[in-house]
């Protein structure tokens, strides 16, 4: 049986942060990353913007103002990052603090989907030459922290610290992980809202701001910002007993006006927290899915906003009237009334937040501005922590997304170079 100082399972920026660290710190250590895809997984694949400002991706439960400002130098000492310029600032957040909302100021970056994937092959070149190895398609089915020991679908491996990072489509396989090491974990939080796609003169803040931070209240805020050759995408998952449902996202290549599509699509999130009486916010997220699959023939809705304001349903021939000048960027999805299929609570607080982002930046709620649903976010597994450093269990820690301890690609890239400061202690 083969044996690592450190095995890291997820190869996001949770895991890629930690194994920069520790290979910096200790870099006699065998250091073992496995990802049971045949490549790297995590926000790096999927438009690649990140941000440098807390408390963006940083849950506040885990972080202060203090702590995270230190990984996040050191995040930004790794990565190197050209931060965008911004302009109008002042006038959107006036706009905004009138109505009751804010705009946040975050520095930001963005490498589009092709230059995140050119970063995830620098990255792990530079960790194999540092000794790193890396064992992509291979699956951990099982832990024994007792021996020390993992399980994948090849073979036994030994360890003396593991980092379980698997990012928001591992929830399940965390889930399963925290039972076997007898874990007390909550999932009481989840993030429910629509995926909004328009042209770019309907939304022309993100000529000025890439990425607009807008939080309005009853906790709705808008979430990962495309603009330019930006396309909508939908993600598969899969409930416990096998069914299959789609989230939407977003995401956009690096900037080439050559291929610039003029739209832009952002999402608006509800955060819902379910507690009297307690229950899973990934059980409450998968019968939403559920029922926007049964309503859709397996697929993501989509209404036109002009349909919605009039109470109808969108149809395919409103994907195709010239009156709606553009084409869908997610072809997959099914025309439908969102409002049969979303709690009308949430979708009551997310048609204010639209309402008063109009009159921030005019234009959003032109008619031909598309709606898809549902967009969800599986990022809310709380467990018990033991230390500061994201420790579960003796040895055992996770990190990143799935873990409830960030939300995107560089609050997950600290919160693994956090984790690999206690996993020292076993080298």
């Amino acid at each position: 049986m083969e044996t690592f100082d450190c095995i890291i399972v997820g190869t996001g920026p949770a895991g890629m942060g930690a194994a920069f660290s520790l290979i910096e710190r200790h870099p006699e250590s065998r250091i073992l990353m496995l990802d049971k895809t045949p490549y790297s997984t995590g926000g790096m694949r999927n438009d690649c913007k990140m941000n440098f400002t807390f408390p963006i991706g940083f849950p506040l439960e885990y972080w202060d103002e203090d702590v995270a400002d230190a990984y996040l130098d050191e995040v930004m000492k790794f990565l190197r990052p050209d931060i965008l310029p911004k302009s109008n600032i002042e006038t959107y957040q006036a706009r905004a603090t009138r109505l009751g909302c804010s705009l946040l100021e975050i520095r930001q970056t963005h490498l589009g989907t092709d230059g995140g994937l050119a970063l995830i092959k620098d990255l792990q070149e530079r960790l194999r030459q540092a000794g790193v190895v890396l064992a992509l398609g291979e699956t951990m089915t099982d832990i024994d922290n007792r021996a020390k020991t993992i399980t994948t679908d090849k073979r036994i491996l030994g360890y003396r610290s593991l980092l379980v990072a698997p990012g928001r489509q591992g929830f399940h396989f965390l889930q399963e992980v925290m039972q076997k090491l007898d874990v007390p974990y909550v999932d009481n939080i989840v993030d429910v809202g629509i995926r909004l796609e328009t042209r770019i003169e309907h939304y022309p803040i993100v000529k000025d701001y890439y990425d607009p931070k807008f939080y309005f209240k009853e906790k709705v805020r808008t979430f990962c910002t495309n603009s330019g050759n930006a396309h909508v995408v939908r993600e598969k998952y899969a409930t416990a007993r096998g069914d299959i449902w789609y989230s939407v996202n977003g995401h956009a290549f690096a900037a080439d006006e050559k291929r610039n599509n003029g739209l832009v699509n952002f999402a608006l999130l509800k955060t819902v927290r379910l507690t009297e009486p307690l229950a899973s916010g990934q059980e409450f997220a998968e019968h939403l899915g559920m029922i926007a699959a049964l309503m859709g023939g397996g697929r993501p809705l989509m209404q036109r906003v002009g349909d919605f304001r009039l109470g109808r349903r969108s149809k395919e021939a409103t994907f195709n009237g010239d009156l709606y000048d553009f084409r869908p960027s997610l072809q997959g999805a099914s025309p439908s009334d969102i409002s049969l299929a979303m709690p009308s609570k949430i979708l009551r607080y997310i048609w204010s937040a639209m309402k008063n982002l109009d009159t921030i930046v005019p234009g959003i709620l032109h008619p031909s501005t598309i709606m898809y649903y549902p967009e969800i976010k599986l990022y809310a597994n709380k467990p018990q922590y033991r230390d500061e450093h994201f420790q579960v269990a003796e040895g055992v820690f996770f990190a990143g997304d799935g873990a409830g301890t960030s939300r995107g690609i560089t609050g997950a890239w600290a919160s693994g170079i956090r984790a690999s400061r206690g996993m020292e202690e076993y080298i």
